[in-house]
């Protein structure tokens, strides 16, 4: 593989061939602004808050979608640069609400953290702003579409990562908006899976997880990664809790098996933990009706139990059943104890995978 030099603020870059400016000064350990880029979706130049200065280059491209070159020199925050990009956000919240005071969003939307760190605290551009109804008729997603900046990622993760291509932009101009097929509402679109994809790409308050409106900002959350109960995938998330509390499910990029991928099972059927059913400590039969027990206790009784049936009736007559929502690694288990210590391959699966 061919390997390109570049120079990128006064340090020299060695990068694969194709790397863009982004990708390089990302290795080399320097941040470039970016609202539309994300590493799981493809290029799209949208935003045009990365862009650099790259000498000879009369023109500032986007670094997210320009490819390095050997013996470029890029400039990334020059004064030319931070002025191009304090026009960029200027014109980016002259239509856009500025209520991030009461904006749950705050403390993870990148045009907040944007617009604090080039000090923009309003647009001189003015003129007229939407004014769209907020469609909270998912019963999963709210979807404020006065504050989506058109950056394109919900489109591109719905397309890209769930496949099921349900967003796309409609209108051109000024009307132009990411929104559903025949822009309808998020509960009455067909093709809609509600994975919440484009949720946890998108990087203002235009899309939020329905249970953790009002909850509480950002950084107030405690994230405790987890895997996901509901199948033998594996995919890994994170927790919100708030005042030991769950009130949500976080996608983790560094999630091994799924980046930030989640069906609607993983994603929002978490609320199961709080039913009043759901049974919370091992329950024991004791003269006909079952009495709370230490897992100790249960184990324990699980044990004698078991070996009394194997010497009475003999290894045959034990079976095991598992359950879809064990993961592979128990499902092993079960598996390895009913042939090593129970001794037969009297075993199966709900799902029979």
């Amino acid at each position: 593989m061919e390997m390109v030099k570049l120079i990128i603020d006064g340090k020299e870059v060695e990068v694969a061939e194709g790397t863009t400016i982004m990708q390089a000064a990302d290795q080399a350990g320097i941040e470039i602004p970016r609202l539309c880029y994300d590493p799981e979706l493809k290029p799209l130049g949208a935003c045009r808050l990365c862009v650099v200065q790259v000498e000879g280059n009369r023109l500032f491209p986007a670094s997210c979608v320009t490819p390095v070159s050997p013996g470029m020199v890029v400039h990334t925050e020059s004064p030319d640069i931070i002025e191009a990009r304090r026009t960029i956000l200027e014109l980016l919240v002259a239509n856009h609400p500025l209520d991030c005071m009461t904006c749950d969003k705050l403390g993870d939307c990148k045009l907040a953290d944007y617009c604090y760190k080039y000090g923009i605290k309003e647009s001189p551009f003015e003129g007229e702003k939407h004014d769209y109804a907020i469609d909270d008729s998912n019963p999963f997603i709210v979807r404020d579409l006065n504050k989506c900046i058109l950056c394109g990622a919900c489109v591109r993760a719905c397309e890209e990562l769930t496949g099921a291509d349900n967003l796309s932009y409609l209108h051109r101009g000024w009307r132009r908006k990411a929104t559903t097929a025949g822009d309808v509402d998020y509960i009455d679109s067909d093709s809609c899976v509600f994975c919440g994809q484009c949720v946890a790409v998108c990087p203002t308050g235009a899309l939020q997880e329905k249970t953790m409106v009002g909850q509480g900002r950002r950084w107030e959350f405690e994230r405790v990664r987890t895997t996901c109960p509901f199948c033998g995938t594996g995919c890994n998330f994170d927790l919100a809790v708030k005042d030991g509390r769950v009130i949500g499910v976080l996608s983790n990029p560094e999630s091994p098996v799924n980046q930030r991928r989640l069906c609607i099972k993983g994603r929002f059927g978490w609320d199961y933990i709080y039913n009043e059913k759901r049974l919370t400590t091992p329950l024991i039969k004791r003269n006909g009706k079952f009495e709370e027990a230490s897992w100790d206790e249960a184990f324990k009784l699980i044990a004698q139990r078991f070996t009394e049936i194997k010497e009475k009736y003999g290894s045959e007559s034990f079976a095991a059943l598992s359950s879809a929502r064990c993961t592979n690694e128990e499902n092993y288990l079960v598996q390895k104890f009913t042939r090593a210590v129970m001794g037969n391959n009297n075993v199966d699966h709900c799902a029979r995978t």
